[in-house]
C-alpha cells in the first residue's frame, strides 16, 4: 500500500494582490513519479517554495509523513532534514571539486563539527558513492572535476547529491532544460529509478519529456489543480487545451 507522504490542502498565497496559489489541494504518495505542468504563472514554483519553507502561505495546511507533521512554520533547513530535497533549474555543484568529492560532501552523515572533523572515507561511504555514480551515469567521471562536466552531467551530479541525502521527497525543477536528446533520455531513467525508493515530483514544460516519464500528471492553472491523471487524459481535457496546450501551440 503506497500511503500519503505529503498532503497539501486549502493553500492560498498572494503577492501584492496577485493570488499565486488559490485554494490548492494535492497529495503525493511515498514512492513514485509525479509531473506538474501548467502555463507560466500557474503557481508551480510557488508551490515548491511553500513546501520547502521558502514562502509562507496565507492559509492552508502542508502535512508531512506518517506522523502528520505540519511543515508550515518550520525553517528551510529543518524541512530539508525531514528528507525533502529540491533541485533548481540551474545546477549548483562544487565546480572545483571532483564528482566523488561532491557526492562525499552530500552524503547523509552526522553534521556536528566534531563528526565532520573526525570523518574518514569509510568503505560504506565509498560503496554508496559508487552506487549513486552508477545510478546517475557518472561512474566513469568520479575523478573528473565537476566544472568540466557537460550541462547534463552537472544536472545528474546534483540529482546524485540529493540522492546521497536519502530523501523521501525530491522536487525537481525543469530537469530537461538545455539537455541533448541523449541526456534527456538518461535523465528520465535516473528519475524513474529514484522514484522506486522515494517520491519524485518533476515540474516541467517539455511535454515530450513528461510523456517519457510515464507518470501521473497534475495540471496547475491560476494557483489550483485544473486536472489530474495520465498525460493522455489531461491533454484531452478541454479546459487544459484551452488554458495551456492551446496557448502553447498558438
Amino acid at each position: 500500500m503506497n500511503s500519503t507522504l505529503l498532503e497539501v490542502s486549502g493553500l492560498t498565497v498572494s503577492f501584492d494582490g496577485f493570488r499565486a496559489i488559490n485554494n490548492l489541494s494535492v497529495q503525493f504518495e511515498e514512492t513514485g513519479l509525479r509531473a506538474i505542468i501548467g502555463p507560466n504563472g500557474a503557481g508551480k514554483t510557488t508551490f515548491m517554495d511553500i513546501v520547502t519553507g521558502k514562502t509562507r502561505p496565507d492559509e492552508g495546511r502542508v502535512i508531512w509523513g506518517e506522523r502528520n507533521i505540519s511543515l508550515l512554520g518550520m525553517s528551510e533547513s529543518d524541512i530539508a532534514m525531514q528528507g525533502i530535497g529540491r533541485k533548481f533549474q540551474k545546477p549548483t555543484v562544487f565546480e572545483a571539486q571532483t564528482v566523488r568529492q561532491n557526492l562525499a560532501m552530500a552524503l547523509k552523515n552526522p553534521r556536528s563539527p566534531m563528526a565532520v572533523l573526525m570523518h574518514r572515507r569509510t568503505a560504506r561511504n565509498g560503496a554508496r558513492i559508487e552506487k549513486i555514480a552508477e545510478e546517475t551515469g557518472l561512474a566513469d567521471a568520479l575523478t573528473r572535476v565537476a566544472g568540466e562536466l557537460s550541462h547534463g552531467q552537472k544536472q545528474w551530479l546534483e540529482i546524485g547529491m540529493l540522492l546521497a541525502q536519502d530523501p523521501r521527497l525530491l522536487l525537481v525543477d525543469e530537469p530537461a532544460a538545455g539537455m541533448t536528446v541523449e541526456e534527456r533520455e538518461k535523465t528520465t531513467d535516473i528519475l524513474k529509478k529514484a522514484a522506486q525508493t522515494c517520491s519524485v515530483v518533476v515540474v516541467e514544460h517539455d511535454m515530450e519529456f513528461v510523456r517519457r516519464l510515464e507518470c501521473k500528471v497534475t495540471v496547475l492553472h491560476e494557483g489550483s489543480v485544473l486536472a489530474e491523471g495520465s498525460l493522455d487524459h489531461v491533454t484531452s481535457n478541454q479546459s487544459v487545451i484551452d488554458v495551456y496546450l492551446g496557448r502553447a501551440h498558438a
